[in-house]
C-alpha cells in the first residue's frame, strides 16, 4: 500500500497568476505570473511535494467567459511551469458562480472529496496555498494548513514555511505492560525530562536528548512489579517510532553519525566517547532498514535498578522503531561508566545524522529511504 501524498493544494489567480481588477483572466495581455512562484515551486517539488490547482472560475463557459479565453492562458501557464519541472497531477476547475452555492466550489470539498479517504492524504504535511478568506476556509474544511499569499507573505517565505516546519512528533503507545507518552522535537534542544520509574533509565534517555541536542519528553507506566524488561523495551519502542515521525521522509538531513575529522583510522566510521575506564563506539545510519551489532560485556548485572543486559535490548528496540542501522562497541571495567558511555555516544551520532544540510533531497541515491514516515 501506498504512503498517504504530501499535496500542496494551489489556487491559480491572485497566487499563480496576478488578477486583474475584473477578476477574470480572458486574454493573454491579463497574462502576469506572480513573483517568485516558479522559483518557490521548483523548491517545493524538489522537496518531494506534489501539486494539485483548485481554481473557482465564475461562469466559464458561458457568453461572458468563453471556454477558449480561458483556454489559451491556462496552456500557457502550465507550458511554462512544466518547463521548469512544475507539473500538477491534477488540475480542477470550479465553473459556477458564488450565488449558486455549489459543492464543488471553493470552500466546499465537492471536487477534492478523492483526495480525503482515509490513507490517501498526508494531511499533517499537506497544506492549501491561496490568497483569499475562502482559500483558508478551504483548508480548515479539508484538515490541512493553510498559507496565504499576500504583501506580507510571497511565495519565498511561503516556501520557507513549509519547507523550515518543526520536526516535531508525538507517540501514545499502550500496552497491557505499559501506558507510554513520548513526544520529541529536533529542532529544539530543551532540557530532556524524563520518567520511566528506573532512575538510572531515566537518566540514560536523557542522555540521548542532551548529546543528540533535540528536545524530548518521555512518561512511561511500565510493570515493574513483574520486572524491568517491559518498560525498557517499550520506551526504546515509542521513542524511536517518535524520532522517525518527526524526521518524516528524511529529507535535508545528514543521515549518517560520522566521527569528527583527526581520529584514527579504525575510529573513523562512527563517534567515540571516553568516561574514564570506558570508551565506547558508535556507528548510524538513518537509513529506514532496521539493524543492529553489540559487541561488549559489562562486568555487572545492574546498574541502579537498571539490569546490564537491557542495555543492549534498548538499543535494539530503537533501531527497530527509527530504522537505523547502528553499530555499538564499548569496553570498560566499571559498568556504570560503559553504559553512560553507549547512551552519550549514541546521542552524538544522532545530533549529527538528524541535522539539516540546507537541502531538501533525500540522502540516497535512490530517492527513497526505506521504512521512512511519509
Amino acid at each position: 500500500m501506498s504512503a498517504p501524498a504530501k499535496i500542496l493544494f494551489v489556487d491559480r489567480d491572485g497566487t499563480l497568476i496576478e488578477e486583474p481588477a475584473d477578476e477574470q483572466i480572458d486574454g493573454y495581455e491579463k497574462f502576469r505570473l506572480l513573483p517568485g512562484a516558479i522559483g518557490a515551486l521548483r523548491r517545493l517539488v524538489d522537496a518531494g511535494y506534489e501539486l494539485v490547482m483548485v481554481t473557482n472560475q465564475d461562469g466559464l463557459g458561458t457568453p461572458a467567459f468563453p471556454e477558449e479565453a480561458f483556454a489559451g492562458p491556462q496552456r500557457l501557464l502550465l507550458e511554462i511551469l512544466a518547463g521548469e519541472g512544475i507539473v500538477f497531477r491534477e488540475v480542477l476547475v470550479d465553473r459556477s458562480f458564488a450565488h449558486e452555492h455549489a459543492p464543488t466550489r471553493k470552500p466546499g470539498l465537492g471536487l477534492v472529496r478523492h483526495y480525503l479517504g482515509h490513507g490517501v492524504l498526508d494531511r499533517a504535511r499537506s497544506a492549501v496555498i491561496g490568497d483569499r478568506d475562502s482559500d483558508l476556509e478551504f483548508a480548515r474544511n479539508i484538515g490541512v494548513r493553510g498559507l496565504r499569499i499576500g504583501a506580507d507573505a510571497g511565495w519565498a517565505a511561503i516556501a520557507t514555511t513549509l519547507l523550515d516546519a518543526p520536526r516535531r512528533a508525538r507517540i501514545e503507545r499502550t500496552t497491557r505492560e505499559t501506558r507510554i507518552a513520548v513526544e520529541v522535537d529536533l529542532d529544539d534542544a530543551a532540557r530532556p525530562a524524563v520518567h520511566s520509574g528506573i532512575g538510572f533509565l531515566d537518566h540514560m534517555i536523557e542522555q540521548l536528548g542532551v548529546h543528540g541536542g533535540f528536545a524530548l519528553r518521555l512518561r512511561c507506566d511500565g510493570d515493574l512489579g513483574v520486572d524491568e524488561h517491559h518498560t525498557v523495551e517499550d520506551c526504546a519502542l515509542a521513542l524511536g517510532q517518535a524520532l522517525r515521525e518527526a524526521l518524516g521522509e528524511r529529507r535535508g538531513i545528514g543521515r549518517y553519525g560520522h566521527a569528527p575529522e583527526g581520529l584514527p583510522l579504525q575510529r573513523a566510521l562512527g563517534f567515540v566517547v571516553p568516561m574514564d575506564d570506558a570508551l565506547a563506539h558508535a556507528a548510524l545510519d538513518l537509513s529506514g532498514r532496521p539493524y543492529f551489532v553489540f559487541e561488549g560485556a559489562f562486568p555487572a548485572e545492574r546498574v541502579g535498578a537498571l539490569p546490564s543486559a537491557l542495555v543492549p535490548h534498548f538499543f535494539r528496540s530503537l533501531a527497530d522503531a527509527l530504522g537505523a542501522n547502528l553499530h555499538l562497541a564499548v569496553r570498560g571495567d566499571d559498568a556504570h561508566h560503559m553504559v553512560e558511555a553507549c547512551f552519550k555516544v549514541v546521542g552524538r551520532a544522532l545530533r549529527q545524522a538528524i541535522r539539516r544540510d540546507g537541502g531538501v533531497a533525500v540522502p540516497s541515491s535512490k530517492g527513497v529511504l526505506a521504512g521512512a514516515a511519509a
